[in-house]
């Protein structure tokens, strides 16, 4: 595959170099990407990286329907709930017909958590308070508040729309508020033009708080890791990620457009 001679980079708010444990380094700028990886027809977990390639993804893609206002929690990644609790989609099984999630409790990893193994119209309660799954997909996991006073919190505006950093930036990472997740939108390059990521540690940052980096790019097996943190919570972790692929940050798609040495470079593919 050959790219055009020209095409749109788009530049976040700010690109800060960092070194994979947050160490601030030198300024980063963004390269669009040549080269063009293996397509596949779904998102596998899997390494980071190595000689043998990583098992594809048996879809369906996505099994259920998400809700407009429901819960987006991403692959590999974590989401702090009203009441202080928290859920990771830590792990995802397909056959070809149906789909599953491993869900875990707590916005972060530690030994010892719970987990369930749940597809769309399971029920779980965390922290005392009660979700349905209404969406598994490769990227993300939709949970539905079974409680209004939940979906109330879970919509409810922030002070500020300027993110501060860890913590107080909870009402920007973990919402349904469509202001801010609108704004985090309009953060990213509009629909069907490029994000290029570089795989160099650097790390790139949005409006709404969220930054990603390129954890890795394995250019023998054609497959690339890409982290999301945000409220210094790790958000997303997709492994062993595509061309062809989609990943989703801050509520907007993407596909996996290339992979090289270099980096990966995404498109937008929502509005």
């Amino acid at each position: 595959m050959s790219w055009p001679r020209r095409r749109a980079v788009f530049r976040p708010v700010s690109s800060t170099r960092y070194g994979v444990t947050g160490a601030a380094a030198a300024a980063l700028t963004m390269l669009a990407l040549a080269g063009c990886g293996s397509s596949s027809d779904g998102g596998g977990e899997g390494g980071g990286g190595g000689a043998t390639p990583a098992a594809r993804d048996k879809g369906p893609a996505c099994v259920g329907t998400a809700p407009a206002d429901g819960v987006h929690v991403l692959r590999g990644g974590g989401f702090r709930l009203p009441g202080g609790g928290g859920v990771q989609y830590a792990g995802a099984d397909a056959d070809g017909t149906n789909r599953t999630a491993t869900l875990r409790d707590g916005a972060k990893y530690a030994s010892g958590q719970r987990q369930w193994d749940v597809g769309p119209g399971a029920e779980l309660t965390v922290a005392g308070h009660a979700y349905a799954v209404r969406q598994v997909c490769t990227y993300r996991v939709v949970l539905e508040p079974k409680a209004a006073e939940d979906r109330t919190a879970l919509a409810a505006a922030p002070e500020v729309l300027e993110p501060r950093q860890g913590p107080a930036d909870d009402g920007l990472c973990f919402t349904t508020n469509r202001t801010v997740l609108t704004t985090a939108a309009g953060g990213f390059p509009p629909k069907g033009t490029p994000l290029s990521l570089l795989d160099n540690g650097g790390v790139q940052r949005f409006p709404t708080g969220l930054s990603l980096t390129v954890s890795y790019v394995d250019t023998a097996t054609g497959t690339a890791g890409i982290a999301a943190n945000c409220a210094g919570i790790p958000v997303a972790l997709y492994k062993d990620v595509r061309s062809g692929e989609t990943v989703e940050f801050a509520g907007a798609l993407f596909e996996v457009t290339g992979l090289t040495e270099q980096g990966v470079e995404l498109t937008r593919t929502s509005a």
